[in-house]
């Protein structure tokens, strides 16, 4: 019979098989090494591939010819000199700024009408900061800082001097305290109330144990001179786009400090940005110059120029690029303009790069809950963007932290962001529908930021793709503080032909404000709140806590709303303690169906089920108040995790002590000495704050139980009344960092627990509902049960017309006869 071909060979050829392999091993061995000695005795180093290089994607490393000459290597570029085969042709020095300079757009003094005060850098012309200045009817900041309580004097973009101590102020916002105590751009600060100042560190710390109205002296140096300035502190403002080392204590390792709206060339001609690039590679990056700024009113625009030479590394030509920035008075939009100019002598293809906002503010991250439609959850900044096909989408910075640790590019740059470790959000190759953008934007609990068309446009037309990423090192982030990854994005603009002397450019805004669904709507962001499940009754509640505000402080509003909820569940809340009473008396019996079938449970069960039916027991009557409760409490719970009205709300308004509803109550500061176990932010269990409203919750939860739990009749029930102690101490533990507002409605409802059950135990009924000794056996009369006014209606119509004798047939009454 012949053998299949995947039989094994006869002994002799395998043997011969293996001596081959043997001597085929030695010999490449043998030569293996040689070559090794030979190399390293002629001195032939190997050639490694350039890092830089190997990162880009072949797109980016075909480098056209320029007039018609050989392809041009990046490193072979030098000052502005082009070599054009023999020829060399000089081209005219571009002069750009040596000094990069702040200025800002908006102001913080409340009679000037602005809502925020935007700080812009001239390298790169991106946003560096964005404070929300909007004042309420009471004059103070609508928005402040809720993580600090010093007093604010303003922001400098610092810089240190190397040959004297003192921190060199580079800007000063318009109505902050420095610009009304008249510090000016320039200056040198070098003391606060008379310690000297050497380092930005120095002014932080002295700063940070003010007050807000606390007045200081400030000392500065002007023109080889030293002046003292007198400034009145003010709250915070929130800083709702920062750079991450100005974070302060939530600010975490691993995120980025980088501008925002920062801009580069996506395509020039055939070539273009690979995804996962920041720019493209041998271009003479615009976010790393220094542009030409011009000051204008309501806004400024910056300008910088491409050089030919430049421009020929990645087969352009030289152009322009111009940037414009406007604040309208009483908005939270800031219009963005880009406009690129051909300058050169040939047509271009150009496409732009816009890249969006990073840095949101972090508050509260190691904290705070928010509600996510996605079930790995959210972090505490995501993408979300939307389209015509896609809809209203959130990608969660957790997605791309996990994407970019698992993408394999040993090379990358730490410094730099990470794009393209996702799919994009919209790509040039989808319908147009798909790139039919309404939005696309960093979300926080509170928060949005985001691009949004211009006005009077429905939605963005004009872009070529876009992509999310993360502009920390992924590397570098601690385990347990995820959540606070730098979340970012960017958008490419469709790619123009121009001519020389052409132009073209793109218009949109960038919406930086609170997430009201009123202002949301204004700019089609009304999706970017979200409540999840029972998202009616969280409405329905936010709706009525903002009516019952109007007593003035909104701790009192939620114990006024938590009455009323539960005063309008008191008839189920004591049909339920009847039921118990009911069930309480039944024990014996249910007693008895244990012993009686103690290996049996479908008899036992059976057993219970007839009993419960003889004496018209629902065992599930006195859960339904619960099932009740849990809308409202989820519905509640959410309402004080999206409604940002509980923001910035004090409980007390004359404490610093739970000054904010919608975060812990924050009692003592216990960070510095206990364990990073236990408080560390995202890291411990508690975090860095001693919260005594959770404490107090637990105190009252214990002693609900200790007061009506029923004695255990036996071990089994002794067991569960002592798990149920521990559970209720592991849950203190898990709610010890929930909102304060939250704690307010857990000590409100279980005081009103305590009361109502005392109330209803008075009223109940104090005779027994059932005959024991009648159900003995399964026998006895079942218990009477009242009949309602309906059944006795009923039972008289159902009762049969009475029947009368015939007047012949009656009796005569007795008497004498006539």
């Amino acid at each position: 019979m012949p053998q299949p071909c995947f039989a094994s060979p006869p002994l002799e050829l395998g043997l011969i098989v293996e001596r081959r392999l043997v001597t085929f091993i030695l010999a490449s061995s043998v030569f293996f090494f040689a070559y090794i000695t030979l190399r390293s005795w002629l001195g032939v180093a190997p050639v490694k591939p350039d890092p830089a290089v190997a990162a880009v994607p072949a797109e980016d490393l075909q480098v056209p010819a320029v007039d018609g000459a050989n392809p041009v290597s990046p490193d072979s570029q030098s000052g502005d000199q082009q070599t054009e085969g023999n020829t060399t042709v000089v081209t005219p020095e571009i002069k750009r700024p040596e000094k990069t300079e702040w200025l800002t757009v908006g102001s913080m003094d409340p009679t000037k009408g602005y809502y925020m005060l935007v700080t812009l850098c001239s390298k790169g012309a991106g946003v560096e900061r964005v404070e929300l200045t909007e004042r309420g009817s009471d004059g103070e900041l609508k928005y402040r800082r809720v993580d600090v309580t010093s007093g604010y004097l303003g922001y400098f973009a610092g810089s240190e001097l190397e040959d004297t101590d003192g921190v060199l102020v580079n800007v000063v916002g318009p109505g902050t305290p420095a610009a009304t105590a008249g510090v000016e751009v320039g200056d040198v600060i070098v003391g606060i109330n008379g310690v000297a100042v050497a380092s930005r560190d120095d002014l932080v710390s002295m700063l940070s144990d003010t007050r807000p109205g606390d007045k200081v002296d400030i000392e500065v140096t002007r023109a080889a001179k030293t002046e003292t300035l007198a400034a009145q502190l003010s709250e915070h403002p929130l800083d709702l786009m920062r750079l991450a080392k100005d974070g302060g204590p939530d600010q975490v390792k691993g995120n980025l400090t980088r501008l925002s709206c920062l801009l580069t060339l996506a395509r020039v001609n055939d070539k273009r940005i690979g995804d996962s690039n920041v720019a493209m590679r041998g271009l003479t990056n615009p976010m790393d110059l220094n542009w030409d700024v011009t000051k204008e009113s309501g806004g400024a625009s910056f300008s910088v120029e491409l050089s030919k030479t430049e421009m020929a590394v990645v087969g352009g030509d030289a152009l322009r690029i111009s940037r414009s920035y406007q604040l309208p008075e009483k908005s939270y939009a800031l219009d963005l303009g880009v406009q690129v100019d051909n300058l050169g002598t040939t047509k271009q293809d150009i496409g732009v790069r816009l890249e969006g906002a990073n840095g949101i503010s972090l508050e509260g991250w190691w904290y705070s809950t928010k509600i996510s439609p996605n079930w790995g959850g959210a972090a505490a900044r995501d993408i979300v963007y939307k389209t015509k096909t896609s809809g209203h989408v959130l990608v969660s910075g957790f997605e791309l932290l996990k994407a970019a640790k698992g993408e394999e590019r040993s090379d990358a740059n730490p410094a730099l962001p990470r794009f393209g470790m996702t799919p994009l959000l919209f790509a040039d190759d989808g319908a147009d529908d798909s790139r039919d953008l309404s939005y696309v934007g960093v979300d926080s609990q509170y928060f949005t930021v985001a691009f949004v068309p211009a006005e009077g446009q429905a939605s963005l037309t004009t872009l070529d793709r876009g992509g999310a990423g993360i502009a920390s090192d992924p590397a570098a982030i601690i385990k347990h503080q995820e959540r606070a990854v730098n979340s970012t994005f960017y958008v490419d603009t469709l790619s123009k032909s121009l001519e020389p002397g052409g132009s073209m450019r793109q218009d949109l805004r960038l919406f930086a404000g609170p997430k009201y669904t009123s202002l949301l709507t204004q700019y089609g962001l009304q999706d970017c709140i979200y409540y999840g499940w029972f998202s009616a009754i969280a409405k329905f509640l936010g709706g009525l806590l903002h009516g019952l505000s109007a007593v003035g402080n909104y701790a009192l509003a939620i114990i006024l709303l938590t009455l009323l909820v539960r005063g309008c569940m008191f008839p189920l809340s004591r049909k339920a303690a009847v039921n118990a009473q009911r069930m309480q008396e039944l024990a014996p019996e249910m007693k008895k169906i244990n012993e009686k079938y103690k290996d049996d449970m479908e008899g036992k069960l059976k057993a219970q089920r007839e009993l419960q039916q003889r004496v018209g027991l629902n065992p599930l009557a006195g859960c339904l108040p619960m099932f009740i409760q849990l809308p409202i409490f989820l519905g509640l719970y959410r309402t004080l995790s999206v409604n940002i009205e509980m923001r910035q709300q004090p409980a007390l308004s004359f404490s610093d002590w739970a000054s904010n509803l919608a975060g812990p109550d924050k009692l003592a500061y216990w960070g510095d000495w206990l364990w990073e176990y236990l408080s560390g932010r995202g890291t411990g269990w508690l975090g860095p704050y001693f919260n005594v409203l959770p404490v107090i919750v637990v105190v009252l939860y214990l002693t609900q139980q200790k007061l009506f739990m029923p004695p255990a009749t036996d071990e089994q029930t002794a067991l569960t009344q002592k798990m149920m102690s521990v559970m209720t101490l592991m849950m203190g533990l898990f709610f010890f960092r929930v909102p304060a507002g939250l704690c307010i409605y857990f000590i409100t409802s279980s005081a009103w627990g305590i009361c109502e059950r005392i109330i209803v135990k008075r009223t109940l009924p104090s005779k027994k509902h059932f005959d024991l000794a009648g159900l003995e056996g399964g026998k006895g009369a079942a218990p009477v049960k009242s009949q309602s006014l309906a059944e006795r209606i009923r039972s008289q119509v159902a009762k049969p017309e009475p029947t009368f004798e015939k007047p012949s047939k009656r009796k005569r009454p007795g008497g004498k006869k006539k």
